[in-house]
């Protein structure tokens, strides 16, 4: 096999012809500035070749999709394994999908409730189990000899007369007795007994004592018990010596107390996607139905009554394990579920059973710890996650598969993650790589890049200006290297300075009392108005409960009335040092390929405005809505104004390709001949931000907020690049710029959810002069980061801790930087000592 990966000739967007080896079966990173060609290397090359090879190797009717799939434009591709991308997209999702389905573990736990689950009965709560008669005689010869049986098996009717008709056909069928409460009645005159229209009638099937011989007699009394009762036997015993004792065995799984049955146990029935397992109220969803959404998912608002919330009907939360039913278990945190699983107690016949299964489900969890995902619960939705939760989520259920000779993408799994997290995610793309993969990770992070084999670094900038290998090599040798701007940032050359004195504030405080949301522990926190702070902490320390989910929701409804929920707490004061809130956090600015950069900045709108002003567009009498692909008229009708048409895979993930008729300009060609400056209305959406800013440095009302796109660092963006296409710190940082494009008070409240995300060192320097420029200018900063790069500028930091889940939501340490760094107990100042 060969030794290496061999590229030639890759011209893919910005790529200039590039060629380079990359060594197989190594930890490879890719990085670069931002839009220097990393991703365009990595999955629009290699990960589009390897799927595309994939496809050439399966039947004939798999390979009709090939004609649809554009092969990489790309001289060569030698030693490519069969690759498999894990990026930050959560598109395949869906809002049934939680972190247990999504990583096979739930799949797991349905098959061990329906293996080895203990029923119980839905409506009163008794243990049920099912006897065969050979299990119920076991059972009775086991008693004292000499013991007085009573055999009784329980008869129904509807009403007083049915129950009459029915005694006096068991007369006829030659039985002598039953018993109507305490009372035993013979049946010679079965019309004559006065029963009552409810209450339990029990047919007398046998009288005996337990003495040898009388076993035939016995299996008989039970056959007979069996063929009349409504399939539950009950015994009368008497011992010599010992009080009455009764006994009750279901021929079913049905309670023998109230007569409520089971239906099969199968996986099925744990299943809320499933008709068998679904809670028939909500239809699996778990909300109340005035609160469903219309896609089929849980909605923000009341859980159902009639499974609280749980999904599941309640003969499926019925069956327990270790006292706990399928949704108590998958309430739990992977940290929680792996401690109950490793500690639960089963008999011999259950351990036999379940040993398998136990050890696939401890396996997946313990890979869910190592990604730093620990915290997360089983049926959290997968929709709630981060892209770089959602990332390592993945990488887990990948290394759990346990593959071989693959070659793995990844895109900044590093994200989201604190630095000592980071160190265990280290730990698993090595356990990847020593299993006989191939890893390549498109990467910023610093102890990512230095942990590598090989390093390939992209640029030398962004856009036109990329698209060359810099250098490459061990991460020594790229420290080495004058040419890489990496290499000048690991070795120290290049450095993100800590600012020379920190800002006080303004006097006055937010003050956010007793919060408690998710797993906050009642803690109340001061954050200084008129400075930067950033919140910092481990992984589900609580971070984004305290400013996203409790400050955030709470500015948004006060300001503009919105109807997110705001997280618990006593109270938050010292609003009125703010005029307006601005949230930006890493969710998509859409989800369509009609969204993208110039739609949501409101540059579009600009642009349209102008090639209606053309004069050839004046002559034909076109309008603004002439140069919009959302509207009939000017759009290419043949993509609706895609630019591309989305083809179903059936097996694979659906592929999109370019619309043949317009051939993705989105446009039709009278649309398309009016030119501005030489260029159509779809060649100005291909121009990067760089570009188009200096073909309308003229235009003050584009310029603008193109100078602010290029402030945030995304000067190498297209302005038409779909929404869907952008990383969730690209789309963060977009959604920063439209609201710096909007005039400052200097009273505005800036909540910021880890707005380096994605970020190479040169890109976070540039990013963090607009954030300080901002905060000098009057504002309030509050940061969710983890970078050291980042909280080391900061004027007060908020760290949270100790640890994930219900072991964090305390306040560890707080103060300046510095004081951080030398806090007792605070993992942040461990690494924070380290950049100070």
């Amino acid at each position: 096999m060969a030794r290496s990966i061999v590229i030639t000739g890759a011209r893919v967007h910005n790529l200039k012809n590039i060629t380079l080896e990359i060594p197989r079966d190594k930890l490879v990173v890719v990085t670069g500035v931002s839009g220097s060609g990393k991703s365009s290397l990595a999955f629009d090359t290699l990960y589009a070749e390897g799927q595309r090879r994939y496809l050439e190797s399966l039947s004939a009717d798999a390979r009709q999709f090939l004609r649809q799939m554009e092969k990489p434009d790309v001289d060569a591709i030698d030693g490519l394994s069969p690759a498999i991308a894990v990026g930050q997209s959560r598109a395949f999702y869906t809002a049934r999908s939680t972190v247990g389905t999504v990583t096979e573990i739930y799949d797991y736990l349905r098959l061990l409730f329906a293996r080895i689950g203990r029923p119980s009965c839905p409506e009163c709560g008794a243990d049920i189990a099912a006897f065969t008669v050979e299990q119920i005689a076991d059972r009775l010869t086991a008693l004292p000899e000499q013991t007085r049986l009573l055999l009784l098996a329980p008869i129904g009717a509807e009403n007083q007369e049915g129950r009459r008709l029915r005694l006096a056909e068991l007369a006829r069928e030659g039985f002598a007795r039953v018993k109507i409460g305490a009372e035993l009645l013979e049946l010679s005159d079965g019309n004559s007994i006065d029963v009552a229209p409810s209450g339990p009638i029990d047919l007398v099937v046998d009288r005996l004592a337990l003495r040898e011989g009388v076993e035939k007699r016995l299996w008989d009394s039970l056959e007979t018990a069996a063929r009349y009762g409504e399939q539950i036997i009950k015994i009368e015993a008497q011992i010599a010596g010992a009080p009455p004792r009764d006994m009750l065995f279901s021929l079913k799984l049905a309670c023998a107390l109230c007569g409520a049955a089971l239906p099969e146990i199968t996986p099925a029935l744990f299943s809320f996607n499933s008709p068998q397992g679904a809670c028939p109220v909500c239809g699996g969803t778990g909300a109340a139905a005035q609160q469903s959404k219309g896609d089929g998912g849980a909605g923000p608002g009341r859980p159902c009554a009639a499974c609280a919330g749980a999904r599941l009907r309640k003969e499926s939360l019925a069956i327990k394990l270790g006292g706990r039913n399928i949704a108590q278990a998958a309430a739990l945190s992977a940290r929680q579920a792996l401690e109950f699983f490793q500690t639960l107690e089963l008999g011999e016949r259950d351990s036999a059973i379940g040993r398998k299964v136990l050890g696939e489900i401890s396996s997946r969890l313990k890979f869910l710890i190592q990604v730093g995902l620990d915290y997360l619960s089983l049926d959290r939705p997968s929709l709630t996650l981060s892209g770089g939760e959602a990332q390592r989520m993945r990488l887990a259920t990948q290394i759990g598969a346990k593959l071989a000779g693959v070659l793995y993408i990844l895109d900044e799994p590093s994200l989201g993650l604190h630095p000592r997290d980071n160190a265990q995610l280290l730990g698993l793309l090595e356990q990847l790589r020593d299993s006989g993969n191939s890893v390549v990770v498109v990467e910023h992070d610093r102890e990512t890049i230095l942990a590598a084999d090989h390093v390939v670094d992209m640029g030398p900038g962004a856009g036109a200006q990329g698209g060359w290998v810099v250098a490459q090599g061990s991460p020594a040798e790229l420290r080495r290297d004058e040419n890489s701007l990496t290499g000048r940032y690991l070795s120290g050359a290049l450095a993100i300075a800590a600012p020379p004195a920190r800002r006080s504030g303004a006097g006055g405080f937010l003050v956010i009392k007793g919060a408690r949301e998710h797993n906050l522990k009642n803690i109340t926190v001061k954050i200084p108005v008129g400075a930067m702070t950033c919140v910092t902490g481990v992984s589900g320390s609580g971070k984004s409960s305290l400013v996203i989910d409790t400050l955030y929701n709470s500015a948004a409804q006060r300001f503009y009335r919105a109807q997110a929920r705001a997280g618990a707490c006593d109270g938050i004061t010292g609003w009125e040092h703010f005029d307006r809130v601005i949230g930006v956090d890493q969710s998509p600015i859409g989800r369509t390929p009609r969204s993208n950069p110039a739609t949501y900045t409101g540059i579009f709108d600009h642009l349209r405005g102008l090639f209606a002003q053309l004069p050839e567009a004046r002559l034909r009498g076109y309008s603004a809505e002439r140069f919009s692909f959302n509207a009939k008229g000017g759009r290419c009708e043949a993509c609706a104004g895609d630019g591309v048409i989305k083809v179903d895979m059936y097996f694979l993930p659906a592929v999109s390709v370019t619309c043949e008729v317009c051939k993705g300009k989105r446009y039709n060609r009278e649309t398309l001949s009016v030119k501005y400056k030489g260029l159509s209305i779809a060649d100005v959406l291909d121009l990067t931000v760089n570009q188009a800013a200096e073909m309308f440095s003229a235009v003050p009302a584009i310029f603008d907020r193109l100078r602010l796109l290029r402030e945030v660092g995304l000067g190498y963006l297209t302005l038409g690049q779909p929404a869907a296409a952008l990383s969730g710190g690209e789309a963060q940082r977009v959604k920063l710029a439209r609201e710096l494009a909007r005039r400052s008070t200097g009273r505005s409240l800036y909540v910021l959810d880890e707005p380096t995300a994605g970020l190479h060192f040169d890109d976070i320097k540039k990013l963090l002069e607009v954030l300080h420029r901002l905060t000098d200018e009057g504002n309030t900063m509050v940061i969710v980061s983890h970078p050291m790069d980042v909280v080391k500028t900061a004027d007060y930091v908020i760290d949270l801790g100790p640890e994930g889940g219900e072991r964090g939501g305390y306040i560890i340490a707080q103060g300046t930087p510095p004081e951080i760094a030398n806090a007792a107990g605070s993992v942040t100042g461990e690494y924070l000592r380290r950049v100070i």
